[in-house]
């Protein structure tokens, strides 16, 4: 970089996605907690074991094949045509859309003075998928093995998220092109999919032992710490505001992007390259934020476990469209989303014997579809993409937001890419013996089955030195 103004623009936009990536991994802190808060005492070391072993999972299999998902795939199965002059995109040349700014070729070394970019936004992305296996596992807690948890957070992590980033998420994907799917900040992208996956995989997994009663009644399982699980979700919601500043590009022209040559305009955008402040993102953050809250305190009648997670739930449903709403429509569609949640889980959870134990599948996935669905009626019209409102680099256009493309996207996104990969995937696992721990082990304890194989191990040793 020889002209100081455009490396000051370039250091910034790498130190922007770094303060981001260091403030998602709060969300992972904060499910740690949570989800130790929300489970038994005797399963305590193993439900922070699975969350910390996703870490290296995923982290290594997205290396080596996540981030490449994304960049490949966005047309689908050539769906719609390409702005990208090379759509599979791990290498790229300086004629393609931002080449040497997503991908520098595959100088993938820790010491590259002209890569300061692709590091740091690979690992945005990677954090974005611990989340999506984050979720998964809260649902799952106290039965799962930790092989299959293994596995499902590879599949929902690494593959089956980035499949549905790279549709909707992408600024040459085919659902905002054709459909005219717009999900700003991920209700769909990674809470309705992870949502759908988990809940896949909880049909095959069955309830915990003594979650229903002889007569099918569902029994209150509550949070053993509520200390743990409030600061957690706190954490969460404090990793969530890095997560929507790294849904953005801090600093982009958008003169010859739309269209107008010769022009020349800065300003952040969204994932989309729609333009946007961090100022209008963060009233709407807190104000959906705010309405869940308030609407889950009065649905749930002031249950505690309930009321911090609406607060979550509310800002998921309205992530969609946070970009373009209005604060007090930020506020009533994080509110509705919670109703719809809380409702939706205690109903799938009589009438289908679903034993979801942290209520991921309603908070992430029931109002993420319901935001999704939402944000096609409230902006009906408006631009799916900043590329709708200038000339498409091929000659095409995007389509507009609609009710039925965002219907359509929460279809493919909740069931499509999420429930029935996550059944499938379970029933293999179950198939083999794989997927459900003892009843023994789930009676005695995770814990304990742990200490018990770090005694036999011992013992191994120790026979072996005689």
């Amino acid at each position: 970089m020889t002209d100081q103004l455009g490396a000051l623009t370039v250091i910034f936009t790498e130190f922007y996605y770094w303060v981001t990536v260091v403030l998602m991994f709060l969300i992972h802190v904060g499910f740690c907690m949570y989800e130790v808060g929300a489970s038994r005492y005797k399963h305590h070391q193993h439900t922070l074991m699975k969350n910390t072993m996703l870490i290296p999972l995923v982290t290594v299999t997205w290396f080596f094949f996540g981030w490449w998902i994304y960049w490949a795939f966005p047309t689908g199965p050539g769906i719609a045509p390409s702005i990208m002059n090379e759509s599979a995109a791990l290498i790229m040349d300086d004629s393609t859309f931002s080449a040497k700014w997503y991908a520098p070729n595959t100088e993938f070394m820790a010491v590259n003075l002209g890569d300061h970019i692709s590091g740091v936004f690979w690992a945005a992305f990677l954090l974005f998928s611990w989340t999506a296996a984050s979720i998964v596992s809260g649902a799952i807690i106290e039965r799962i093995t930790t092989f299959a948890f293994g596995i499902l957070a590879i599949a929902i992590g690494s593959f089956f998220w980035v499949i549905d980033a790279a549709w909707g998420w992408h600024f040459d994907g085919w659902m905002l092109k054709i459909l005219g799917y717009h999900d700003a900040y991920a209700s769909g992208v990674i809470h309705a999919i992870a949502g759908g996956f988990a809940l896949g995989v909880l049909i095959v997994l069955g309830p915990r032992i003594g979650k229903f009663s002889s007569s099918g009644e569902p029994r209150n399982i509550g949070p053993r710490n509520p200390w743990l699980v409030t600061i957690g979700l706190f954490l969460i919601y404090t990793g969530f505001w890095g997560f929507y500043a790294a849904c953005n590009i801090p600093i982009f022209d958008l003169g010859p992007e739309y269209g107008m040559e010769g022009v020349t305009y800065w300003t952040a955008t969204n994932i989309y390259v729609t333009p946007t402040t961090l100022s209008g993102i963060t009233m709407n953050f807190l104000m959906s934020l705010s309405g869940g809250l308030l609407a889950g305190y009065v649905v749930a009648k002031g249950d505690p476990f309930w009321t911090y997670s609406s607060g979550l739930a509310g800002i998921i449903c309205a992530s969609a469209g946070n970009d373009l709403y209005h604060p007090i429509q930020a506020m009533l569609i994080g509110a509705i989303g919670v109703v719809i949640a809380y409702k939706l889980h205690y109903w799938v959870e009589r009438k289908f014997k679903i034993d979801d134990a942290v209520g991921a599948v309603a908070v992430h996935g029931y109002a993420g579809v319901a935001g999704l669905i939402i944000c096609g009626f409230v902006l009906n019209g408006y631009p799916s993409s900043g590329y709708s409102v200038g000339a498409m680099w091929d000659g095409s256009t995007y389509a507009s937001i609609n009710p039925l493309g965002q219907f359509l996207g929460a279809i493919i996104m909740f069931v499509v890419l999420g429930l029935i990969p996550g059944y499938v995937l379970a029933r293999i696992l179950n198939g083999f013996g794989k997927l459900r721990i003892p009843r023994e082990v789930e009676i005695a304890g995770l814990d304990y089955e742990m200490m018990e194989d770090d005694r036999d191990a011992e013992k191994a040793v120790a026979s072996s030195t005689r």
